[in-house]
């Protein structure tokens, strides 16, 4: 299917980009030595979509330091609207990042993400995603969301997966300073998704989307669970809650 082109995209600072690698590329290097495997897989021109387990949000700033041409991701809007200096100087910084803001919430507006990720695609760039849709809360790799696959049908770009290792523990959640240790990255061999009319149903996008999991599995060997990291995170916080309460009751006797 041919790509669809979408003028209004709105596009990061490319100079911003530029300048901002320029300066992080040497220093990066120099303290945390990227260990990087696969990077030919990444191919020079034309559209293509670089699928990454997510450990940390360092990852968005290491991954794409090393790959040659500008990865686009797509970031929450929130990133973008906070107020104050504070809010100005994170939305610069996200720009300067190459990150395009998107309403990630259910319904009509994860169409929008689609339609902005496919705009990305059209206009031969790189799109950077990361299919379990939030940060993992426990390092092990979870169920990947369906975005990616049809995103990969619709375009016809191919699929590049990363896999990171080490942003957990060089930043975790929570944590500005991050720590000073190597990190690492594998990139895969190009996976290529026939569309054949089958980017809206649901079988064939849990099965393409499956097989990118697979795949970030066998680079990262995480444990895979097949349920989604939100929900994960949601039991987690639930159980957290749980435990409080019981130990307030035991004060309280």
């Amino acid at each position: 299917m041919a790509l669809r082109r979408k003028s209004s995209v709105v596009q990061g600072d490319k100079v911003a980009y530029g300048l901002l690698k320029s300066f992080l590329l040497p220093v990066l290097t120099l303290l945390f030595r990227p260990k990087v495997q696969g990077l030919r897989h990444v191919p020079a021109t034309g559209p293509v979509i670089i699928a990454s387990n997510h450990l940390s949000f360092s990852d968005s700033i290491f991954m794409p330091l090393v790959v040659p041409r500008k990865v686009t991701f797509l970031a929450k809007s929130e990133y973008f609207t906070s107020p104050g200096l504070k809010g100005l100087v994170k939305k610069l910084t996200f720009i300067a990042l190459g990150q395009v803001p998107v309403d990630r919430a259910g319904g009509s507006r994860s169409e929008a993400a689609l339609l902005t990720g496919l705009s990305v695609l059209a206009n031969g760039e790189c799109l950077g995603i990361y299919p379990e849709g939030t940060r993992s809360p426990d390092g092990r790799l979870y169920r990947g969301r369906t975005g990616v696959a049809r995103l990969a049908m619709e375009s016809g770009a191919p699929v590049i997966p990363v896999a990171m290792f080490n942003t957990a523990e060089i930043q975790p959640t929570g944590k500005v300073i991050p720590k000073i240790m190597r990190v690492k990255m594998t990139f895969g061999e190009p996976m290529y998704f026939e569309n054949g009319g089958k980017s809206t149903d649901p079988e064939s996008l849990r099965k393409a989307t499956d097989q990118i999991m697979k795949k970030l599995q066998e680079l990262s060997g995480q444990e895979y669970v097949d349920i989604y990291a939100s929900q994960a995170k949601e039991a987690i916080a639930e159980e957290k809650r749980k435990k409080r309460e019981e130990s307030e009751n035991d004060d309280e006797d």
